[in-house]
């Protein structure tokens, strides 16, 4: 980028460049263009003219295709640009880099259990297997929250607190079918979670996900450190509640006290988010996270890229990063699932980006999808999994999710996601339980407004004297302190529990 300049232009093949700041008629673009109408920050400028239907190019990848001719200087934007189809070149594995290998094997204080999972964090979890059993469980992780609760819990320093994850399933839904099956899956990975030292699951004893079906099926069974019951078996609300304290209790006297000690950073697994993103998103935080997330890939870790419809667009530069043909395939088999799912929805894979999204400088998902796979970095794509599956692989993977972030990070934290990282151009408000989350902001203005929210500001990036790579360096030792007990925005304000959103797929009957 030329800091002197009022734009920014990403790559030589195209048609279009950035604003750096808010233009008014007359700013100098290139050359001899100027702008000939208000440009907000972020937002897109044509450098030549556009024909109707000619591609417009960002990235040096097509975005869209002009929907009235656009002269040199004008702003680009929906009111002249569109989502196009257009053929893509699908070239599995033409990309795939060397494995990068660090010389120096770096740590975090990380929790080792006694199985040899490692944690980022300490604490007791409550999960419902219905919406029937949220009341009950909110009820069980407020006790723990003022009074003789919070008293008792500060008896227990190594503990992070007591958290409960309610939803709204769990009933009215095929028991043999998809929707359960995920559910169960999602459940299950959070039940397996390190990160919870105990958990405790209530049920309201008549739903469809039955307790002991969800158990039976995930290979889970009760123990000191997992313990279930159901509302109507122990007398209704007041009783259900009383009996969740007294566990919860009795696990916070048998759990041992832990302390932190050095593991391999290859241990992390970090969940990879943007929302709320704007025009600067693909241009500062979401590469730079990129290059933290190569540094991660490098010491053996594991980074989780999702979200499949803000990829959409994009895929074949993943394609061209899969290790195998199978990686590829099961690539381009979760957009074609999800091509069908829009049909069967009346929907379309372009019905994003968000109304905030386009406020910032976003026309098309294709533009969108194109900044958010540079949060993916430049390694191989080494797996693919479906939602909530747990992770196995090292190194960068995909998951099927959702553009949704709540929906998309739960599957990731089932997935095993002991780490969010999660860029935003607008200001989501976004916390995880039980995996802490970072925010890595895409621009000072954000920074300037909302940084009581914001763990790291990428916008400098902008400003020219600080690079893309240095501002990954930041994000990936934060990600270790962060890993290391470090608490962030997000979890001083105490967010992450009604975060907690499994995709609920199907028909409620």
């Amino acid at each position: 980028m030329n800091i002197e300049s009022s734009v920014i232009r990403l790559h030589p093949d195209d048609n279009v460049v950035i604003a750096r700041r808010q233009l008014m008629h007359g700013n100098p673009v290139e050359g001899d263009v100027v702008v000939a109408n208000l440009v907000p920050a972020g937002h897109k400028i044509a450098t030549r003219a556009v024909a109707v239907g000619e591609p417009v190019v960002r990235y040096g990848q097509i975005i869209g295709v002009a929907t009235q001719p656009i002269a040199p200087g004008h702003h680009v934007h929906v009111q002249n640009l569109a989502m196009s189809e257009f053929a893509r070149d699908y070239m599995i594995g033409a990309d795939v880099l060397s494995p990068p290998v660090s010389s120096v094997s770096e740590t975090f204080l990380g929790i080792e259990r006694e199985d040899g999972r490692v944690a980022t964090r300490n604490y007791i979890g409550i999960l419902t297997s219905v919406n029937c059993s949220a009341t009950v469980a909110r009820g069980i992780a407020d006790y723990f929250r003022a009074g003789d609760g919070a008293a008792t819990l500060r008896d227990f320093s190594h503990i992070d607190g007591v958290v409960s994850l309610t939803h709204g399933s769990g009933c009215a839904t095929d028991s043999e079918g998809e929707p359960l099956a995920v559910l169960r899956r999602t459940l299950a990975g959070y039940a397996r979670h390190p990160n919870f030292a105990g958990l405790l699951i209530v049920g309201l004893g008549c739903e469809t996900n039955q307790i002991a079906g969800l158990m039976n099926e995930h290979g889970l069974s009760e123990s000191a450190q997992l313990r279930t019951f159901n509302i109507q078996e122990v007398g209704g609300t007041t009783a259900a509640i009383a009996t969740g304290v007294r566990l919860v209790q009795s696990m916070l006297a048998e759990l041992p006290r832990i302390e932190r000690r050095p593991v391999p950073v290859s241990r992390l697994i970090v969940g990879l988010q943007c929302g709320g993103s704007d025009g600067y998103s693909g241009i500062t935080a979401n590469p730079a996270l990129g290059a933290a997330v190569d540094r991660l890939v490098a010491q053996g870790g594991t980074a989780i890229l999702s979200e499949t419809p803000e990829i959409y667009g994009a895929e074949h530069l993943l394609l061209r990063r899969a290790v195998s043909q199978a990686v590829g395939q099961k690539l381009l088999q979760r957009i074609e699932w999800w091509t069908d799912y829009c049909e069967r929805n009346r929907s379309s894979m372009n019905n994003n980006p968000s109304a905030g999204n386009k406020a910032g400088g976003l026309t098309t998902i294709l533009e969108k999808s194109l900044g958010a796979v540079a949060k993916g970095g430049t390694t191989a794509l080494r797996a693919v999994y479906e939602y909530a599956e747990p992770v196995a692989a090292q190194g960068l993977v995909f998951m099927d999710t959702p553009g949704y972030d709540p929906v998309s990070a739960t599957g990731q934290v089932a997935g095993g996601a002991n780490v969010i990282c999660f860029t935003t151009g607008r200001g989501s408000a976004y916390g995880c339980a039980p995996s802490p989350s970072l925010k890595l902001g895409t621009n000072n203005a954000l920074w300037a407004r909302q940084q009581a929210d914001i763990d790291i500001n990428c916008g400098v990036i902008l400003e020219g004297g600080v690079s893309v790579d240095e501002i990954g360096e930041q994000i990936y030792r934060s990600i270790l302190t962060t890993a290391s007990g470090v608490r962030t925005k997000s979890e001083q304000h105490g967010y992450g529990q009604a975060e907690f959103v499994p995709w609920q797929l199907g028909a409620t009957m």
